[in-house]
């Protein structure tokens, strides 16, 4: 079942078109968040879901029943956004009853229900305090059990973590997925950050320029980017200009600048095609001379040797560039014994099945 959906949506603002006639729908008790860069699109998109702008085109279904002209009150939707909104003189029962004032919520149910919310929410006992007697993680908390205290159909988040330090963001985002999955709420997330698409969501809607460019689980979009921009814009790729050669059923050869040969799996490569070749930054494995082709399991691996050019210390990893005969390839290995160096002598190991062809729109080859 559909929770939320969205049928041929449109925004203009004067001469901006912000959406472009977008086609998506939010299943029932899922989290989906639409992730892209500022501009793109996804703000307008949850803003005209919740009322607060209305399409230039197109309708928008909540649970099968047309919203369009629905003021945002009538909507049963909860609202959580970037700066909390809490209202500083009022108590935190206050705040999280704000909501059932205007629904016509007896007392008693109303004590009941911001009780179970701030159960939810994991924070107890606070309901005499102000919001600025809580720490910024806890005003988050308190924000959140007043959009779920109202029931509402649909959960709506704009970029509720952006103003957390990093520590803090990360232990929200297990909180803040936690708390979905027991209530089951259909949630509709938005966010720059990838980080917090890929780790949070069930599925993820990327975004750029108003246009959809892909839509699947996280680790699909990931693995398997449909165009250019998703493989430029999620983590970190090698895209390396090319030619298509032959290289049997469901495989090609990728002729790189340099001459060097890329074995990939992908269909539909015509031979002598320009192509892109995309290969995520962690799927090249560096190691010693001679060491890298037993690094796996592979079929027929592709093995380089060359030269570390640039290395970085991450923490747990390192972030290399390797030059391979004139060609940069980056690559983010787990350190094991030892990091590699400027200068280091090595070999990269690419798995085919890691390897992507975008054709001459960018676009990827099945």
């Amino acid at each position: 079942m559909q929770a939320v959906e969205l049928h041929g949506i449109r925004k203009t603002f004067g001469e901006v078109e912000a959406v472009k006639r977008v086609d998506l729908a939010f299943e029932e008790g899922s989290f989906t968040t639409l992730l892209g860069p500022s501009g793109c699109g996804k703000t307008t998109i949850l803003r005209m879901i919740a009322g607060l702008e209305t399409p230039s085109e197109g309708d928008i279904l909540i649970k099968g029943n047309r919203i369009n002209d629905l003021p945002i009150h009538k909507r049963n939707l909860g609202l959580v956004f970037q700066n909390y909104a809490l209202f500083p003189h009022k108590t935190i029962e206050q705040n999280v009853a704000f909501g059932l004032k205007y629904r016509g919520v007896s007392r008693d149910e109303t004590e009941r229900r911001v009780k179970q919310a701030l159960d939810i929410v994991r924070l107890p006992g606070v309901e005499k305090r102000l919001p600025a007697q809580l720490s910024g993680g806890q005003q988050q908390r308190i924000a959140l059990a007043r959009a779920i205290v109202i029931e509402p159909d649909v959960l709506l988040l704009d970029e509720p973590l952006s103003a957390l330090d990093a520590n803090l963001r990360e232990e929200m985002r297990v909180e803040l997925k936690n708390i979905q999955r027991d209530i089951g709420i259909t949630t509709v997330f938005v966010t720059h950050d990838q980080e917090e698409a890929l780790s949070m969501s069930d599925k993820v809607v990327v975004m750029d320029h108003g246009l959809v460019e892909q839509v699947g689980a996280p680790d699909e979009v990931y693995r398997w980017p449909e165009t250019r921009f998703v493989a430029d814009f999620l983590g970190h790729s090698n895209i390396l200009k090319g030619q298509a050669g032959g290289g049997g059923e469901g495989k090609a050869e990728v002729r790189l600048e340099n001459d060097l040969v890329v074995r990939a799996n992908a269909n539909g490569a015509e031979l002598g095609e320009r192509v892109e070749l995309v290969v995520r930054a962690h799927k090249v494995a560096v190691g010693l001379p001679g060491l890298a082709a037993s690094n796996g399991a592979a079929e027929d691996p592709n093995i380089f040797s060359g030269q570390v050019s640039d290395a970085n210390y991450l923490g747990g990893t390192a972030s290399y560039f390797i030059d391979v005969d004139g060609v940069r390839f980056q690559a983010i290995n787990a350190i094991e014994e030892h990091m590699f160096k400027e200068g280091d002598a090595v070999e990269i190991r690419i798995d085919p099945k890691d390897c992507v062809l975008l054709d001459h729109d960018g676009r990827r080859i099945a």
